[in-house]
């Protein structure tokens, strides 16, 4: 392993933070989640997120191994996920009588121009459907809160804000 000061030289204040914290643990801190080949087949990912680990890849009509969920995948993944965990937040606090959550999700490229609602008007954009299915005994009010309050969860507010992605090359090896 390098040292310390190799790792921070050079570096923000942010992003030495980053490092240091990566590079004096083998488990990715909890807000950092590190993907790396795996040297198996062309796409395959190893993905650490704090003690959690999981493979990525592509499938094989595309050249992976298929060994894993593609990086669309785990977007939808993350956007379900977090849908589904936010229903149930505000569920519990407001003692609704929600039993489960099921979120669908799939991702398309659509033409701009057959989205009436959309800002971009030529070229193709990123398409997200995502379909609820809350089980219990709801009434309507109830629904329609639980449907307006998917849209709140950090995912969803992130996928649908400004991102800005900063991009380093970590110093050499």
């Amino acid at each position: 392993m390098r040292s310390l000061k190799g790792v921070l030289e050079g570096k923000g204040e942010q992003e030495a933070l980053m490092a240091a914290e990566t590079a004096l643990s083998e488990e990715a801190p909890r807000n950092v989640v590190i993907v790396r080949e795996t040297g198996k087949g062309k796409f395959q990912q190893e993905v650490r997120s704090g003690r959690h680990h999981l493979t990525a890849d592509e499938p094989v009509n595309v050249g992976g191994l298929d060994s894993g969920p593609g990086p669309y995948d785990l977007l939808l993944a993350a956007l379900g996920a977090c849908t589904s965990m936010t229903l149930r937040l505000y569920a519990d606090q407001k003692k609704l009588p929600l039993n489960r959550v099921e979120v669908r999700l799939r991702h398309d490229r659509i033409y701009a121009a057959d989205c009436a609602e959309c800002e971009t008007k030529q070229g193709s954009l990123d398409h997200i459907e995502r379909v609820i299915s809350l089980e219990g005994d709801l009434d309507a009010k109830q629904r329609a809160r639980l449907m307006e309050i998917a849209d709140m969860c950090p995912v969803h507010k992130t996928l649908t804000s400004e991102v800005r992605i900063h991009t380093v090359e970590w110093p050499g090896n």
